[in-house]
């Protein structure tokens, strides 16, 4: 049986466990965009106190350092999943990627509190794009793959988990149900 038989990529092999190299990369990038989501959300409130005090934002304002992020995110979801279901979901990936590290970098470097909240309200647009097209990439590379998915959903940086505390749980977790399959 070839490899497209299979439900792989071409080229791709597959090992003992059943998940071949490349697929393995691709889980591990899958999975971490899902933590870029998820982490971006939360992170900002340990350098919120920094981020007001360095670009002078007000005890009002500074709220929307994070608002922006996440009303844009919720706001474009729906936005984002169907544009990967008509362009493509690989392409829509790499494009709110490239979105989400670009707006990034302009966050990071921001100069004052409107362009600050700009690239969050950008990266919100890049995390809406991004959210659908990881799922819809997970579920259609490793649809066939229950050991890839058993891992990927007791992953931390999966979103079916509560928060982080579940880190060390859902790393065992993951660890045990890998080998037991």
């Amino acid at each position: 049986m070839s490899s497209l038989d299979q439900g792989l990529p071409f080229g791709a092999t597959t090992t003992q466990g059943g998940i071949g190299a490349k697929r393995g990369a691709t889980l591990a990038l899958l999975s971490f965009a899902q933590l870029i989501i998820a982490l971006d959300i939360n992170i900002v409130f340990v350098a919120l106190p920094e981020i007001g005090a360095g670009l002078g934002f007000s005890g009002q304002t500074l709220q929307w350092v994070v608002s922006a992020y996440t009303v844009f995110t919720g706001g474009f979801l729906l936005f984002g999943g169907r544009a990967a279901d008509l362009i493509g979901q690989r392409r829509i990936f790499i494009f709110a990627l490239w979105l989400y590290a670009l707006s990034s970098l302009v966050g990071g470097l921001a100069w004052s509190p409107e362009i600050i909240i700009a690239a969050r309200a950008v990266q919100g647009i890049g995390g809406a794009f991004l959210f659908p097209a990881t799922l819809s990439l997970i579920n259609r590379l490793f649809a066939r793959s229950s050991t890839s998915m058993c891992c990927w959903l007791a992953s931390p940086s999966s979103p079916h988990l509560p928060s982080f505390r579940a880190i060390p749980s859902g790393t065992s977790t993951a660890t045990s149900i890998c080998r037991a399959r």
